[in-house]
């Protein structure tokens, strides 16, 4: 023994050392390889479309497909068949910029690829390799999230296109997610296991069961920090529901939770509990925090009136089951589509409106012009 340091202490922390050089080499060495592997495929798919490129014989292609397949796979085995090239030639049509697909391999392997290259819409397509990216899902987390329409879910899948482009590169590049990537609506909280009938306890302790699962289905980077957070104002007591930090966010928050259907006082209730997180609650360096209101129902014109839409207040609704896929996606296109024509019709109000303002101002510079030369 030597200072208070056993052998064995010490031979402990020469292990556990060296145990780190080896986790973080061969760490390094899968990312080489998923690196080296993806530039591959892309290289491969950028050799083949030009080669293919401008041919008006479409025949031709499918024939450098075949042969190039079967030459390859002779050599290197079944990853090079003609379904695996057909897929690299695609991966390279739908990331042609090659810088964008080295920053996404940082984070995913090509088994993400496969699984996001069948999506044609470029900025759903873009919205699932930057969560993919940013909150480290693994494959099966990406299929499931994809299975349940994630991105028609959230809140940025109704804004303007420009937007959506513009908030994606924002999370892919900074890690700066906005509100409306973060908002959605409705949850799937089918995990839960709610019998026909519960009470707004039962939904919270069910919630509490299944931790793990909710912040799944809230965003991985959620930290739950306080159920029934009290406090008391003028001599009244008051429970906030649940309550969590958001890392990527930046900031607390409030979840309250609602049988029935949103009715406009609670947004009072919510607004009060929001003031007095960010009066005691906020810590320095911290956002403004954020309320999430979750309910079986809710009029979507209420919501409107109240601006609830833009707000630090998201009113969602909550599915205790998973409806048929069918049924899930149209009404999510119906809302989407519906919140898109809203915005071009504000649009084009303060189009008109500032046209018009214009108008009368020229007319009335014109009308004093008139008046001075007379």
């Amino acid at each position: 023994m030597k200072n208070g340091i056993t052998l064995s202490d010490a031979f402990n922390h020469i292990y556990d050392d060296i145990n780190d050089l080896i986790r973080q080499k061969k760490y390094d060495v899968k990312n080489a390889v998923n690196d080296a592997m993806i530039s591959l495929y892309w290289g491969i798919g950028k050799k083949l479309t030009e080669e293919i490129t401008g041919v008006n014989k479409p025949e031709y292609g499918k024939k450098v497909v075949i042969e190039i397949s079967n030459r390859l796979s002779v050599d290197y085995g079944a990853g090079f068949n003609k379904s695996a090239i057909s897929r690299m030639i695609n991966f390279y049509q739908e990331f042609p910029d090659y810088e964008k697909v080295a920053t996404l391999s940082q984070q995913l392997t090509w088994s993400h690829f496969i699984e996001i290259l069948p999506i044609k819409d470029e900025l759903k397509r873009d919205f699932y390799a930057a969560m993919c990216k940013n909150e480290n899902w693994s494959v099966r987390t990406l299929r499931e999230r994809k299975k349940s329409m994630l991105y028609e879910r959230t809140a940025i899948s109704k804004k303007p296109d420009e937007t959506i482009k513009n908030e994606i590169a924002e999370l892919n590049v900074e890690k700066k997610m906005s509100l409306d990537i973060f908002y959605r609506d409705p949850y799937i909280l089918d995990f839960l296991g709610l019998k026909d009938t519960y009470s707004e306890k039962d939904l919270e302790n069910a919630i509490l069961a299944q931790l793990e699962k909710f912040i799944l289905e809230m965003g991985s980077d959620f930290a739950f920090l306080a159920r029934q957070k009290h406090f008391v104002l003028d001599g009244k007591d008051y429970y906030i529901d649940l309550l969590f930090f958001h890392r990527t966010l930046h900031r607390l928050v409030l979840i309250e939770l609602k049988l029935g259907e949103f009715e406009p006082q609670d947004k009072g209730q919510v607004e009060l509990y929001l003031r007095w997180l960010e009066k005691y609650e906020r810590a320095e360096g911290e956002e403004k925090p954020v309320a999430l209101i979750l309910c079986a129902e809710k009029s979507q014109e209420t919501i409107e009136l109240m601006e609830l839409d833009n707000g630090s207040i998201h009113v969602a609704q909550y599915l205790t089951k998973m409806p048929p896929k069918e049924v899930l996606e149209r009404k999510l296109l119906q809302a989407i589509a519906n919140a898109k024509e809203q915005l071009e019709q504000r649009d084009s109000t303060v189009r008109r409106t500032g046209r018009d303002a214009i108008a009368v101002k020229n007319e009335k510079s014109l009308s004093e012009s008139s008046i001075a030369k007379g």
